[in-house]
C-alpha cells in the first residue's frame, strides 16, 4: 500500500485524509511545506494550512494559541528548527501550558545529508526528552507512520514526531498493529538485546542476521517511542539476554542510549554498548558515507554486540 512512497508523501496524504474528517486539525509550516510534503494542503484547506515563513518560534507560539481554542496543530519543519530554535516556546507555550500540539521534525541526525552540520540535529531527542509532558515518537517505516497518525491525534498532549523524509525500507506488513506506548519485538533472541529506533532498525535487523550466521541469537526491539519509553519491554528483554546494544541516529548522549541506560542502572544492570553519533557534530555527505564515518552500520552493531556479550559475568 505504501511501497515506493517517501515518508513525507505518506505523512501528507494521511494528514489530508484526517483533515477532511476532523476540522480541528490545522497545519503550520515554516517555509518548508514543499520539502515536507504538506504543500498541497494549502489549496485544499486554505483556512487551515498556514505558512509563517522562516519564523519557527512564531509557528510554535501560533500553534499553542490555536490549541488553546480547541484546534490540533501540526507544526512541520526540519528537525533542528523544530527543536533547537523552538525549544523555549515548546517548554513554556506548549508543554508547560499543556497544549495539544504535534511537532514534526524532519530529516533527523545524519539524514540531513547535504544540508550539512548546521542542519544535522544530533541532539533533538536529548533537548526535548528533558522537558516534562512531551511524547517523543520516531516512525521506522510508512506502515508504522500511517497507523500512528490517528493515535497521535487522539493523544491529548504535546508530541514530537521525528520523521525521515524520503523512502525507507518496509519493516511492517499489513497485519501490523501499532501501539504508541508499546515497543515492537521484531526478532526473538537469547544472547543480546538490540534496541533500535528510526533508520537504525533496519541496520539492527541486518546485524541480527549476521550474528545468527555466527550462532549468536540477537533480540531486536524497535523503540519507536523514546519518551515515555516502554520500560517493561526493555527489562523483559535484558533479563533474558543479559546484554544490550542501543542503535540510534542521534548523539549517544541524551537519546535512546541514555533512556535505556537509566532503566538498566536503576533496575537491572547488564553490559551495554551504544551505536550512534559519539558526541560529534555533523558534516556534508551522503547518508551511507555518514553511517560508516560515525560507525552506525550493521557491522558496527555486530562488533558492539559481541563486546557486550563478552562482558557478561
Amino acid at each position: 500500500m505504501y511501497e515506493n512512497k517517501e515518508m513525507r508523501q505518506v505523512f501528507g496524504s494521511i494528514l489530508e485524509e484526517m483533515m477532511e474528517k476532523d476540522e480541528r486539525i490545522v497545519v503550520i509550516d515554516a517555509d518548508l511545506a514543499k520539502a515536507n510534503g504538506t504543500i498541497k494542503l494549502r489549496d485544499k484547506f486554505p483556512e487551515r494550512a498556514f505558512d509563517v515563513g522562516i519564523a519557527e518560534a512564531n509557528a510554535a507560539s501560533i500553534a499553542a494559541g490555536m490549541a488553546a481554542y480547541g484546534f490540533i496543530p501540526f507544526v512541520t519543519t526540519f528537525t533542528p528548527f523544530a527543536t533547537r530554535r523552538m525549544c523555549d516556546q515548546i517548554a513554556i507555550s506548549i508543554t508547560y501550558a499543556k497544549r495539544n500540539v504535534k511537532i514534526v521534525g524532519t530529516d533527523p541526525g545524519i539524514s540531513a545529508e547535504l544540508n550539512g552540520g548546521t542542519h544535522m540535529s544530533m541532539e533533538d531527542i536529548g533537548v526535548l526528552r528533558s522537558i516534562p509532558e512531551i511524547v517523543i515518537f520516531e516512525p521506522v517505516d510508512n506502515m508504522q507512520l500511517a497507523q500512528a497518525m490517528q493515535q497521535l491525534v487522539d493523544y491529548d498532549g504535546p508530541v514530537y514526531i521525528r520523521m525521515f523524509r524520503k523512502s525507507v525500507p518496509a519493516v511492517f506488513g499489513e497485519d501490523y498493529k501499532f501501539d504508541l506506548f508499546k515497543a515492537d519485538l521484531l526478532r526473538e533472541g537469547k544472547d543480546v538485546s538490540l534496541f533500535a529506533t528510526g533508520i537504525m532498525v533496519t541496520e539492527a535487523l541486518k546485524a541480527a542476521d549476521m550474528l545468527k550466521a555466527e550462532g549468536i541469537a540477537a533480540e531486536v526491539i524497535n523503540i519507536h517511542t523514546i519518551k515515555p519509553i516502554d520500560r517493561e519491554a526493555v527489562l523483559k528483554s535484558v533479563k533474558k539476554t543479559g546484554a544490550a546494544v542501543t542503535c540510534e541516529n542521534h548523539n549517544v548522549v541524551g537519546g535512546l542510549k541514555s533512556a535505556v541506560a537509566e532503566i538498566l542502572v536503576e533496575e537491572y544492570p547488564v553490559p551495554m554498548k551504544a551505536i550512534g553519533v559519539q558526541d560529534h557534530f555533523g558534516e556534508v555527505a551522503k547518508i551511507d558515507y555518514l553511517k560508516k564515518k560515525y560507525h552506525m552500520t550493521a557491522e558496527d552493531i555486530v562488533a558492539a554486540a559481541k563486546e557486550a556479550i563478552s562482558k557478561k559475568r
